[in-house]
């Protein structure tokens, strides 16, 4: 029993040693991902023609069909909420809870949730041949990472993983502002009709719920959410390709997604309402 005790305790220091150094990985990979998307010399014509159609086929091919589910969600959850403040005599803040809790929290989460399991959980795709030796008429630039990330080809980088970067990015932005906008027009129709008379009191409601600090707080969850959602699974299919492990890959990858998805939401929260 004595001895086994320094035992687990150097197993334990180990596993939280990895784990440390897996995140430092991955916000040393971000912020690299970053740098070079800021970068002028990134977007060229071929690049640009790229992101283009990164952006058609993660954004434009789903919209019709996700706006449509969000707004069948939407529907419901507004039938719920309005049904219930009615029903305790709180019908005057039945929208204003709508706006908070669907808009401002549920549909920028559900956006990103969608395009991390559409798109971003395929982790070794397109990340292991981001350590892989460049051609030979091709001039290579090595990042390399300290703590053993590894060498990145930085004219790989700016080929594959930009526009992917950006894709999803945009994606998770337009389906989120577009289904807020969607249930904005539902939660109007569930309350006053089609009767033009409520839209004085409406738009005063809305108004006192975007703010200017609530505007700029959503937008930047909303970008950090596509970032995560970008960034993330590339970062552990390249750590995942470096260990030579990607069969495993899918677990621990996703798990590390969804947390930072929860923190940035946690945090988003405790700013607001703490």
């Amino acid at each position: 029993m004595q001895r086994s005790s320094p035992i687990m305790s150097e197993v334990i220091g180990h596993a939280l040693v990895r784990g440390l150094v897996s995140w430092w990985q991955m916000v040393y990979f971000g912020a690299i991902v970053l740098v070079v998307a800021l970068s002028p010399s990134t977007y060229s014509r071929a690049r640009r023609v790229k992101t283009s159609h990164g952006i058609y086929a993660s954004t434009w091919q789903v919209l019709p069909w996700f706006t449509a589910l969000a707004a069948l969600l939407s529907l419901v959850l507004i039938r719920v909420v309005v049904v219930t403040a009615l029903s305790y005599g709180l019908s005057q803040y039945a929208l204003e809870m709508v706006v908070r809790v669907l808009v401002l929290e549920l549909i920028p989460l559900s956006a990103a949730l969608f395009v991390a399991l559409r798109a971003g959980l395929s982790f070794g795709t397109g990340a292991s041949s981001l350590s892989t030796p460049a051609p030979l008429n091709r001039p290579r630039g090595p990042i390399l990472n300290p703590r053993g990330l590894g060498a990145i080809d930085l004219a790989h980088l700016r080929d594959e993983l930009v526009p992917r970067v950006l894709a999803d990015t945009f994606a998770v932005a337009t389906l989120a502002m577009l289904s807020s906008v969607i249930a904005l027009v539902l939660a109007y129709l569930s309350v006053y009709g089609l009767s033009p008379w409520g839209l004085a009191g409406y738009t005063r409601t809305v108004g006192r719920v975007f703010d200017l600090t609530v505007t700029l707080g959503i937008v930047l969850k909303t970008a950090l959410f596509g970032l995560a959602v970008a960034v993330v699974p590339l970062a552990a299919g390249l750590q995942a390709a470096q260990q030579a492990s990607a069969s495993h890959s899918m677990q621990p990858g996703a798990v590390r997604l969804f947390l930072v998805l929860l923190l940035i939401e946690a945090g988003s929260l405790a700013v607001k309402y703490i």
